[in-house]
């Protein structure tokens, strides 16, 4: 099974390539980052998160589960919405357990991009699956939801993971 990287890593700080090869190691390694991802209790799980610097995510979360190469990501409602979020790649370091923090988020997103068949993909999303899109989206430019975060905020969670 894949591991988590978690924040330290230099992978989850590089933005990824986006992915040309529609192979069967492309089909095996979504198959896998969905393994690792329910391993783990995750909701979405993005390439450079298993140390693959690659443009895909996967997701399964409020009952719309999928995967999405080389997305593309537009906000459609950019008020913000404040909710809690929690990253597999930022864990508490005694717990195990992802460290969350209050994050605000555009309240509507459309993600476009191709799936593994290189079918086109184009997703609308409110709620907690938009949420989740612009996480994971934000993954595959290098960044962390601790960056949207106040320093002194994003540093006491950095003391902790």
């Amino acid at each position: 099974m894949r591991e988590i990287r978690i924040i330290g890593d230099p992978v989850l700080r590089t933005p990824a390539e986006p992915v040309t090869d529609f192979d069967r190691e492309l089909r095996r390694l979504i198959d896998e980052m969905f393994e690792a991802m329910y391993a783990v209790q995750g909701v979405g799980l993005a390439g450079p998160q298993i140390g693959v610097s690659r443009r895909l995510f996967v997701y399964d979360i409020s009952g719309r589960k999928g995967h999405v190469i080389n997305p593309v990501l537009t906000v459609d409602d950019p008020e913000e919405v404040l909710d809690e979020e929690g990253c597999l790649s930022v864990p508490d370091r005694r717990t195990r357990r992802p460290i969350y923090a209050t994050v605000g988020r555009a309240a509507g997103v459309t993600v476009e991009g191709i799936d593994r068949l290189q079918r086109p993909v184009r997703v609308k999303a409110r709620g907690s699956l938009a949420r989740c899109f612009q996480h994971e989206t934000e993954h595959l430019d290098g960044k962390l939801y601790i960056d949207r975060l106040p320093r002194n905020e994003a540093r006491s969670i950095m003391l902790r993971a």
